[in-house]
């Protein structure tokens, strides 16, 4: 099975708009192209026929394919197996049989139901399973409710549970946790908080519906130059101790280690 490596700006794509496709890799680390919610359902047979006419770099694509309980997820995937694209997004990714059914595929689990949810830790032992992501809006809907965020702009406590879930069973089966979009276009200031909230959480990436949320992605999670020269200091200091030692009035331990050393890393220097 191929490897896929993501930057942490995915964006997603509709993938009946073939003329937007070179548009979206270019800004984005990885696009995501759709052919579930983002394509009426009587476009998605030009969708189809759209995704296989108009390749990318198979690389950096992902192919967001409908749930396997549906008609469509057969067609999709017969579709997909004319193009180079091995990874592919599940829509509402339930548990390890709907896993099965995308075996020859890298897959990266969408956990956007109640199910998915509760089930996110054995998703996320399943071989094929490259990634997971959870999806608010699907998942407060799926359980009756009409709205993931407060008027405050801020998650539900139903939906912030579902965000912690989903990043656990992933980090406990080493695999790369996507936080969910943020659909308030307009608000970079928002996009921004959530963003960086997200990295610093241990997501890996972040998916987006709009080439504007590129920047402040790619901003949120890249260390600032306070924190990688932090870093730096954190562990040349250690060098120089033996244990936990004392580093501008706070303990550190071999956990802050493995701080300092996780943000050198996104810098793409060597650790310490």
């Amino acid at each position: 099975m191929s490897t896929f490596t993501m930057g942490p700006s995915i964006l997603f794509c509709p993938a009946d708009r073939p003329d937007r496709y070179a548009k979206a890799l270019e800004r984005a680390d990885a696009v995501i192209l759709d052919l579930e919610d983002a394509v009426a359902a009587d476009r998605r047979a030009e969708a189809r026929r759209a995704l296989v006419g108009n390749p990318l770099d198979p690389q950096r694509t992902i192919v967001r394919v409908n749930p396997v309980n549906t008609p469509d997820f057969a067609e999709d995937m017969a579709a997909i197996g004319q193009t180079a694209y091995r990874t592919i997004m599940l829509a509402k990714t339930e548990g390890a049989a709907d896993l099965a059914k995308a075996a020859d595929y890298a897959v990266v689990a969408l956990c956007e139901t109640a199910v998915g949810i509760i089930n996110a830790p054995q998703i996320a032992a399943a071989p094929n399973v490259v990634a997971l992501m959870w999806g608010a809006e699907d998942l407060v809907a799926s359980l009756g409710g009409s709205s993931s965020r407060k008027a405050s702009g801020t998650y539900r406590d139903v939906a912030r549970h579902a965000r912690s879930q989903v990043l656990l069973a992933a980090g406990a089966y080493g695999k790369v946790a996507i936080d969910s979009v943020y659909i308030d276009i307009p608000d970079l200031a928002g996009l921004l908080g959530e963003s960086v909230d997200a990295a610093a959480s241990g997501f890996g990436a972040k998916a987006s519906i709009h080439p504007s949320q590129m920047p402040v992605i790619r901003q949120a999670f890249a260390p600032s130059a306070e924190e990688v020269e932090r870093a730096t200091r954190i562990l040349a200091a250690a060098e120089q101790a033996s244990g936990v030692f004392t580093f501008e009035g706070q303990m550190v331990d071999e956990p802050l280690l493995r701080h300092a050393r996780a943000v050198l890393g996104k810098t793409g220097r060597s650790d310490r």
